[in-house]
């Protein structure tokens, strides 16, 4: 006989599952009953909130859901900040957990790891939460979590199966096969309309965000087409290579950058929210579009929020771009202002170079110093003053390459745990991997610290970039320019070199730009996961090492 339990592991398989992340609990053991003998590796974090961070690593390198095995109670409320992570950067996450027996939910009797009811917990950062109430309807509940993962506004899924269906006999459900659903395509009418207004734009400007980056190719082409700027938001850096001509970053909160905005006259928006933080933390206001925007995005609420638009399309980005670009290419093109598109993208960033203050080059040096030496990492971000820095002057060659959690959401401890699953991501051969960078400052680190056990337990040598400004800098900048005499921001600093070495891990300190070359290099021929501290005083007063 097969449970529920175990048939689920063979269903997940079917699905394409490779990887799940979770710690086994009383409550969850009949969810490991089948996987040993399955295909699907497991890793056990330190906290089920590492589960979570790790599963949004995962799917941002792989492209694919990120899969959790979770406790009832306490284990729901600890993966609750990374699913909400998840969902605000549209990432896809399957959460299975366990949940009381049927008749006991909700009764508010004292079980243990009990809730008055998860799914109402999760309601709010969740694509959906189901209670399956037996066996049965397992086949069905996994297709509509795939079928949002495959086709809608990834996000995270929450489904919770009572502790007497994970034992139900589930023999029957081995012949049920995984559902493919297809997204949506681009619809002729807004194609048209939209490429009418295209074609005679005089000075056309694109704003790419994460729901694009599958689409890179398109948008590439259709920006030349165009002689369009291009702007991403900061899950989209990649989608055009760092020295593009029509590459103007993601530059949209400094002032130049929304001057350019302002004066295109036809906007495309596609696969972004069009919020404040797609770009960088800003709540100076003052971005406007008063050009005709034409918004592209898979989910159609979205389409018409922040910004109205003046034709909308729900559709796959790739699907839109290429109807796009097949249009245009059929249609003659009104002729481009002067002195716009290449012209303008190569003047706005020269004046926004040579106007970055000197942390903002140190910072901007340090990272591009880790490029230098690791050209094909995978960038793993926190909330720390490099990563901010990052977001505003660094740019990829490839996308699905710099990722972080200092905007949106914005939670802090992110970067290790997601480093951890974004290795795992990838899954070539490990010579043929691609490094992969936690870039965290010392508060954070402090938040999943614990989680360098499991890069050496998961064998992950993942290369944690620690910025030591001894607390919370950033914080307590804020408080001082409001006026606020600076309280809880000074925090204790441990010894992270003697931290991580017990942990198992290799770690050291640097000083300049040549110690940290030398330390990459050995880090990234170590089997070893590798901590290596940088103190933000020491890095700044050698910047003549730049």
């Amino acid at each position: 006989m097969s449970t529920c339990g175990e048939v689920l592991v063979q269903l997940l398989e079917r699905y394409g599952v490779e990887q799940v992340f979770g710690i086994p609990g009383v409550h969850t053991v009949e969810l490991y009953r089948g996987l040993a003998r399955s295909t699907i590796n497991h890793v056990t974090p330190r906290h089920e909130q590492g589960a979570g961070f790790m599963a949004d690593g995962y799917a941002r390198t792989s492209g694919k859901p990120g899969v959790c095995f979770i406790i009832t109670g306490p284990g729901m409320t600890n993966i609750a900040t990374a699913m909400a992570q998840a969902y605000a950067d549209s990432i896809p996450m399957l959460v299975i957990s366990s949940v009381q027996a049927r008749s006991q939910l909700g009764g508010g009797r004292g079980k243990l790891h009990e809730l008055p009811s998860q799914s109402n917990l999760v309601a709010g950062f969740s694509a959906f939460s189901h209670t399956l109430m037996s066996a049965a309807e397992l086949p069905a509940v996994l297709a509509r979590a795939f079928a949002v993962f495959q086709a809608g506004r990834p996000r995270p899924v929450h489904i919770e199966i009572p502790l007497d269906v994970l034992v139900e006999e589930a023999d029957a459900l081995l012949a049920s096969q995984p559902v493919s659903v297809a997204k949506a395509g681009a619809g002729p009418a807004a194609i048209a309309q939209m490429t009418g207004l295209l074609a005679a734009a005089k000075r056309p400007l694109i704003l790419a965000g994460g729901g694009a980056v599958d689409a890179a190719p398109a948008l590439t082409q259709l920006a030349e087409l165009l002689d369009a700027p291009v702007a991403l938001t900061i899950n989209a850096k990649g989608m055009l290579p760092s020295r593009h001509p029509l590459l103007i970053g993601s530059t949209q909160s400094t002032v130049a950058t929304r001057e350019l905005v302002s004066e295109a006259d036809v906007v495309v928006a596609v696969g972004t929210e069009l919020a404040e933080t797609d770009y960088d933390v800003t709540f100076a206001g003052g971005f406007e579009i008063p050009g005709a925007l034409l918004r592209i995005d898979i989910d159609p609420d979205q389409t018409v929020r922040n910004y109205p638009p003046s034709v909308a399309l729900v559709s796959d980005a790739g699907a839109a771009l290429e109807a796009l670009l097949a249009a245009l290419t059929a249609k003659t093109l009104a002729p481009r202002c002067a002195e716009w598109g290449s012209t303008r993208a190569g003047a706005l960033r020269e004046a926004l170079e040579a106007s970055w203050d000197n942390a903002t080059r140190g910072q901007t040096c340090f990272l591009q110093t880790v490029l230098e030496v690791l050209p094909d990492a995978v960038l793993v971000g926190d909330s720390t003053q490099p990563v901010y820095t990052g977001n505003l002057t660094l740019n990829l060659e490839q996308p699905r390459r710099w990722f972080n959690s200092s905007t949106g959401y914005g939670t802090l401890g992110y970067a290790l745990p997601a480093a951890i699953g974004a290795l795992l991501g990838d899954n070539r051969e490990a010579s043929a991997r691609r490094p992969v960078v936690c870039l965290i400052g010392d508060g954070g680190l402090q938040f999943t610290l614990a989680e360098l056990a499991s890069a050496v337990e998961a064998r992950t040598p993942i290369i944690v970039l620690l910025w030591n400004n001894q607390g919370y800098e950033e914080i307590k900048k804020y408080m001082v320019n409001r006026a606020i005499e600076p309280v809880g921001v000074d925090i204790y600093t441990p010894d992270f070199i003697g931290v991580a070495k017990a942990l198992g891990c290799a770690a050291e300190q640097v000083q300049g730009v040549d110690t940290l070359r030398t330390a990459l290099r050995k880090a990234s021929d170590s089997q070893l996961p590798t901590l290596i501290e940088i103190d933000q005083q020491s890095w700044m007063n050698g910047m003549a090492q730049c």
